[in-house]
């Protein structure tokens, strides 16, 4: 695990995450032209669980089928 410290709305905060979603997460914010903290705070205000590492692992998912999904059908 790799934990990271960040800044999210106006308050400090840690998510430890496996490197593979960390880097996967450099990648969704390089797509977006977003920061990785713009990124999380995204995931942050958009999460239907309690927890932000659970809501960051379930968004990497979600990107990486709706990119399969787009390779599927093109």
């Amino acid at each position: 695990m790799d934990k990271r410290s960040l800044s999210i709305a106006g308050h400090r905060t840690s998510i430890a995450l496996e490197p593979e979603f960390w880097a996967a997460l450099e990648a969704m914010a390089a797509e977006k032209s977003q920061t990785m903290a713009g990124l999380i705070r995204e995931i942050d205000e958009s999460r239907e669980t309690a927890n932000l590492s659970s809501a960051t692992r379930l968004a990497v998912l979600r990107w990486y089928q709706q990119r399969d999904a787009g390779r599927t059908s093109a």
